[in-house]
């Protein structure tokens, strides 16, 4: 018997996940920005998850609202051809976003930007490539 639950489409929930991850980097709960765009929260959470589609001029709406053009709910979509990069395993852009959907890495990213000596925000870096065994490229 086939399934009868429809599955969210691969785009909506990409769009869903930029839509969390951009949310969560400029610290945006799901209530206010439902609130600016006249929507609930629930629908946000929807959203989010991609069982609801955002359409055009929605997304046009939480673009403006989160300071990013339309195009940034796009970037990284999964199974899109690549733009030919060499040799390159994964572009940087691919660790950020990972890294940026964690609620880890978007704390760690907030306290770091509130560091106003840039001999600690160094100090810190190295100490990360330390405990992560990574070699500073620059140097």
């Amino acid at each position: 018997m086939p399934d009868n639950k429809k599955r969210p489409n691969p785009v909506d929930v990409h769009v869903g996940a930029r839509i969390r991850l951009r949310r969560n980097m400029v610290g945006l709960s799901q209530e206010r920005l439902g609130d600016s765009l006249g929507i609930t929260f629930q629908q946000i959470q929807k959203y989010e998850k991609g069982v609801n589609r955002v359409g055009a001029s929605r997304l046009q709406a939480i673009g403006n609202v989160l300071n990013v053009p339309v195009t940034f709910f796009f970037d990284d979509m999964p199974d899109q051809p690549e733009k030919v990069q060499g040799f390159e395993e994964e572009s940087d852009n691919t660790y950020v976003v990972g890294f940026l959907n964690s609620s880890e890495g978007i704390q760690l990213a907030r306290a770091f930007a509130k560091i106003g000596d840039p001999k600690i925000r160094r100090k810190i870096l190295d100490l990360v490539r330390t405990l992560s065994h990574e070699e500073d490229p620059e140097g």
